[in-house]
């Protein structure tokens, strides 16, 4: 091809060849062939020249020329050039100056065989990141789509698919328990991902991802793809169940209705590509507590418990249905949550009492050791609303007499007593964060309480940047899942009912002081 016996309209036929073969664009495959000429040229005319080849579209005309700088005074002469000399290439041109650049053509030769050998490597290699590219474009279009292709080979319980084109690989992990696939079977996933990296790209998909089951209703039901009804939430236990929420705007149509088909044939569909996972179809709407009575269906529920702070639910029914509510290793509850994305909490209307039992028997407790009352004042207290010494502390005597048998008096030595109390609490715990070697950084956070210092010493997180390192989780609480559990992670501050935000805004706080 380099060879200067090389029949012009050759080279085009090449290319056009080469780019139809690969199906990338010619002008990738011409840029190539350029670049493999310049190559086979600098060791042909030496490496510190600067040569540039260009390659006419048309006629397929080779022009190889060196370029020259002109400079006032020459350094390196083979990329710079006086003036005076280059008016003596160029005569012709009177308008030359200093900063201007001048070609100089140089012959047509055969470049031998290794140079050729050498830019033939080049143009391969630039063809073959060309057709990657291409490939990558192509595909990352289809990311979030479901694809279609031949199982080609199984590698230590990964699948890797034959998709026309290109290879896609199914994980061990994103494959459904117990699903037999063997070399040959055409197969559906969903493509999650497509990563481009340095060997070329790899498409990752899956058959275990909820979103898998979304664009499988996507693609059997026509009123998702038009757009009528909207999956609002997904969530599945691969191979066993799956709950799907649903929700469309025309009131006259019926969503569930849509999905399932007539007489299931919709959904019956989607479960013989699942082999056999059960699906929930759920109507989708704003009123929480009925959105979660639904999820948890087949279970009646007594009252729904909604902390918006913290994302969490609890769920209060009786000890019939609480075996329904939880579903087979706590399958139906633990999908509940996923298809919300609220933590749920499961108590009997039994439980439900007696914790809220031991929360009055507690805080009236408290308020009898620290203000010295009797236990039917300190009841009478807390059935009130004044759960805390700080809530009596904050509070006016008019707004404590209002309670039956308490008068403005008793009123005022409460609030008293509380003050007192809180005064020598503070004393308390400054000495014992002074005992545990709370550093002064951290007791000044602004939102840190001194109840919240004493636990985090406790735990060792005595420095601002300990504190500033820590999670809102490992703070407040929260679930970890292994094994396809839900393991429940206790937090460092849980006991003084932080949301959320108020943690994250902590922590915050923390890392602009440590880490300014």
């Amino acid at each position: 091809m380099l060879n200067r016996g090389l029949d012009k309209q050759e080279l085009l036929r090449i290319v056009d060849a080469v780019a139809n073969e690969k199906s990338i664009d010619k002008e990738l495959v011409i840029g190539s062939m350029e670049s493999a000429i310049q190559k086979a040229a600098l060791t042909k005319f030496g490496n510190d020249n600067n040569i540039e080849v260009v390659i006419d579209r048309e006629s397929g005309e080779i022009t190889i020329q060196k370029v020259l700088d002109i400079v006032e005074n020459v350094e390196d002469s083979a990329r710079e050039i006086n003036l005076n000399d280059a008016k003596k290439i160029n005569p012709k041109n009177d308008e030359l100056k200093i900063g201007d650049k001048i070609f100089e053509k140089l012959p047509q030769v055969d470049f031998g065989r290794i140079a050729a050998q050498s830019a033939k490597q080049v143009i391969s290699t630039r063809v073959r990141e060309a057709e990657k590219n291409r490939q990558y474009d192509d595909f990352v279009d289809k990311q979030g789509q479901i694809l279609s292709g031949i199982i080609k080979r199984l590698e230590y319980g990964n699948i890797i698919i034959d998709l026309g084109k290109a290879e896609g690989v199914i994980k061990k992990d994103e494959l459904i328990p117990r699903e037999i696939l063997k070399t040959g079977d055409r197969v559906k996933a969903y493509c999650y991902e497509v990563k481009k990296e340095i060997k070329g790209h790899q498409i990752f998909l899956s058959r275990a991802h909820p979103q898998f089951l979304a664009r499988l209703f996507f693609q059997e039901v026509p009123e998702i793809y038009e757009g009528t009804i909207e999956i609002k939430s997904v969530a599945r236990d691969p191979g066993s169940r799956a709950k799907i929420c649903v929700y469309s705007q025309d009131s006259s149509i019926d969503p569930v209705g849509a999905c399932v088909g007539m007489r299931g044939s919709r959904v019956q569909t989607i479960v013989n590509e699942l082999h056999g996972e059960k699906i929930d179809i759920i109507k989708w709407t704003e009123d929480l507590p009925t959105l979660i009575s639904e999820s948890l269906s087949p279970a009646e529920i007594q009252k729904v418990l909604i902390d918006q702070d913290n994302k969490r639910i609890d769920i209060i029914l009786t000890e019939e249905n609480l075996s329904k509510a939880i579903g087979r290793r706590g399958q139906n509850v633990r999908l509940a949550s996923k298809l919300t994305n609220y933590e749920i909490d499961i108590l009997t209307d039994k439980e439900d009492s007696e914790r809220r039992q031991a929360e009055f028997k507690d805080r009236t407790e408290t308020l009898i050791k620290n203000l010295e009352v009797d236990e039917t004042l300190g009841q009478l207290l807390v059935s009130e609303g004044f759960t805390s010494i700080e809530d009596i502390a904050q509070s006016t005597p008019e707004n404590i007499s209002k309670i039956d048998a308490i008068d403005e008096d008793t009123a005022k030595e409460l609030i008293n007593r509380s003050k007192e109390t809180l005064v020598k609490e503070k004393k308390a715990v400054s000495e014992k964060l002074k005992e545990l070697g709370v550093e002064d950084s951290l007791i000044n956070l602004k939102g840190m309480t001194q109840g919240m210092l004493v636990i985090l010493g406790q735990k060792n997180i005595k420095k601002l940047n300990d504190f500033a390192d820590l999670s809102s989780d490992e703070l407040i609480g929260g679930f970890d899942e292994v094994k396809g559990k839900k393991i429940r992670i206790d937090g460092y501050l849980e006991e003084f009912s932080l949301s959320r935000k108020e943690a994250d805004e902590l922590i915050m706080s923390a890392r602009e002081i440590a880490y300014k």
